[in-house]
């Protein structure tokens, strides 16, 4: 199996499986000079780690991450930047059901296909644990970006009910287990994902990732575009069937003339844009506007209601998952889709200062 790296000159690759004795990832391309840390990258993981409501998988990971090259007296060297997450709370036996068996809307079936083997143990590659890698990868990458770079993301939507943008707050993400910024929202997705729990079944979700302070000048044209690679990693993210950037789908129900971004000068010689329907990119580049991008999860394919289907053997089977799994796995996916927005952005960032080193950090014009 290839293709378990991205990026260019910032590179991730990612190695292990769920129930392997590790999962781990390299960092390459990393500038020197970086203050880094295991205390840098942890708090990021443990916003992601299971078993921290009942809303998510009762797996108790502590998901303790631990530097193994690239950092020397606690500055990164240039070096490649390696990284291991211990395994401690895996469950094998949990699957012995479905050993011969594919789950339907799982990578089951496709990976015994391509492959003809399987790891069965909580899907192996496929399970969504591998993103603790990207987490701590997207940690990495904020150092390459600074602090005037801030990305945010939360969740927007759970099943049928989403929020009232109204009463968008970003302080209220880190006050609930979902990452939901209308405070009122919460206690309805609450009743809702319990008695869905309850009932063996799933909720699919919708993510929002924000990144403000970037610098004009990001992506290339025409197969370089920066709108392209954000949506290529938010879309290799577990579960994810869907990503749009800006209005995104809903700008096809918009004329030209509402959909349209349009501009003005501020008096220092700087581009006002009056809106920002296109997600701060435009032809591909960013355009120092936030950029916004917003990515669908599917329900989780794990649940204990009994569904249709076959075996190995060619046999038509019924499968229900035992085990620990996320009735939304979308909630965990919130800290997954802010640290692929980094990872590109910090990827892209690099490639921008060495094609043009002297280019602007903002959207200035020279005056008449």
């Amino acid at each position: 199996m290839s293709h378990n790296s991205f990026g260019h000159l910032f590179r991730v690759t990612s190695w292990g499986e769920s129930h392997g004795p590790a999962i781990g990832g390299i960092v390459d391309g990393c500038p020197p000079g970086l203050a880094l840390s295991e205390a840098d990258i942890q708090p990021f993981l443990d916003r992601r780690r299971p078993g921290q409501s009942k809303f998510v998988t009762q797996r108790q990971e502590p998901d303790q991450v631990r530097l193994l090259s690239g950092v020397f007296e606690g500055m990164t060297t240039g070096t490649p930047i390696a990284f291991m997450i211990e395994n401690q709370d895996q469950r094998s036996k949990d699957y012995g059901d479905i050993r011969d068996r594919f789950r339907p809307g799982h990578a089951d079936l496709t990976y015994h296909l391509k492959y003809g083997v399987r790891d069965y143990r909580g899907g192996g590659r496929s399970s969504a644990r591998e993103t603790a890698i990207r987490v701590a990868a997207g940690a990495i990458a904020r150092k390459v970006l600074g602090d005037a770079i801030a990305i945010r993301g939360a969740m927007v939507a759970m099943g049928p009910l989403g929020i009232n943008r109204t009463r968008f707050e970003w302080d209220e993400v880190n006050r609930n287990p979902f990452f939901c910024p209308d405070p009122q929202a919460v206690p309805l997705w609450e009743e809702s994902l319990a008695a869905t729990r309850k009932a063996g079944s799933s909720l699919g979700a919708v993510i929002e990732v924000v990144a403000e302070g970037l610098p004009p000048g990001l992506g290339a044209p025409l197969y370089g575009k920066l709108d392209a690679d954000i949506a290529a990693a938010l879309m290799s993210i577990n579960a994810v069937k869907g990503v749009e950037i800006g209005e995104g789908f809903s700008g096809a129900a918009l004329d030209g003339e509402s959909n349209a971004d349009e501009m003005r000068m501020n008096p220092d010689g700087t581009v006002q844009f009056l809106s920002n329907h296109a997600g701060g990119i435009l032809g591909g580049i960013s355009t120092g506007q936030p950029v916004v991008a917003r990515f669908a999860v599917k329900p989780t394919s794990s649940i204990l209601t009994p569904r249709q289907s076959v075996d190995r053997f060619g046999a038509e089977v019924e499968v229900l998952t035992k085990g620990r799994h996320d009735p939304c796995v979308g909630i965990r996916a919130v800290p997954v889709g802010e640290a692929m927005l980094a990872c590109v952005l910090a990827d892209h960032l690099l490639r921008h200062r060495a094609q043009n080193p002297e280019a602007p950090s903002q959207a200035r014009l020279p005056r008449n």
